[in-house]
């Protein structure tokens, strides 16, 4: 798809991949609408860019038809709809409350489904549009120390693999951005900000990719080569991936209790 002049929604789009994104797609000449919990920051972002900010918690789904029907009376149909944001609280599953578990289930997970239920039907009705959703590699491969998270990026894989498969003759392309660490808030004081979890991207450089897997309407966007290489490796030997994985959790259970965590 061709982002010149197309209507896009980029949620979480104050920081990170989401502003990075934003102005990318700006740049492609795109007329876009930036949208985060933070308002302020949304709205800083979209005056940079000559774009929409508008204020969304995306956990709602009336926020989230709010912000649809906004973009539409002021910019027109969503052609691109870029479910982005997410949240990573979260640990064990036996201590994390489960208070944190129905949070991060709404924000990562029920957030992508709300915005398909808003955009979709129009984009059926059109013969055309653009569904974008951030899971994660966490989502394909796992991750450690954080269940809650692993758990709900992979919900968010199985969403959009079913979304590419059900409506591609239909006219409607899907992309499921699953990066390995990158440059933003969330990564703050993560064992992956260390590398632990493979290269660490700036956000520029992701959004570039995101660019690119639109103009080639590719379904899966990588950030990093050894994202494929590990996938091979879950997927050609289970068992020996799993021994891989408790040993790097050993590894990162000994620096916590070297750092007295």
């Amino acid at each position: 798809m061709d982002l010149n002049n197309r209507v896009a929604v980029v949620t979480g789009g104050a920081s990170g991949i989401g502003a990075a994104s934003a102005r990318a797609f700006a740049a492609r000449g795109a007329r876009v609408v930036v949208t985060d919990v933070n308002g302020d920051g949304a709205r800083a972002v979209a005056d940079e860019i000559g774009g929409l900010g508008i204020a969304c918690d995306v956990s709602s789904e009336a926020d989230i038809n709010a912000l649809v029907a906004e973009t539409e009376s002021k910019l027109g149909p969503v052609e691109v709809f870029f479910s982005n944001a997410g949240i990573a609280t979260g640990g064990e599953p036996i201590t994390t409350p489960i208070d944190v578990w129905n949070e991060q289930w709404q924000v990562n997970v029920m957030a992508h489904v709300y915005a398909v239920r808003a955009v979709l039907p129009g984009m059926l009705d059109r013969g055309e549009g653009y569904l974008l959703h951030t899971a994660s590699m966490a989502g394909i491969l796992t991750t450690h120390g954080n269940a809650t998270y692993a758990v709900t990026k992979h919900a968010v894989v199985g969403l959009v693999e079913w979304l590419a498969i059900t409506y591609h003759d239909e006219g409607i392309r899907v992309s499921l951005l699953a990066p390995l660490g990158v440059n933003t808030p969330m990564l703050a004081g993560s064992e992956l900000a260390s590398g632990a979890g493979g290269p660490v991207k700036e956000p520029e450089e992701v959004a570039n990719q995101v660019v690119t897997a639109i103009d080639d309407e590719s379904f899966l966007i990588l950030t990093d080569p050894i994202a494929q290489t590990w996938m091979d490796r879950k997927a050609d030997d289970l068992p020996r991936w799993l021994s891989g994985m408790r040993r790097l959790q050993g590894k990162i259970d000994d620096m916590k209790a070297k750092r007295g965590d």
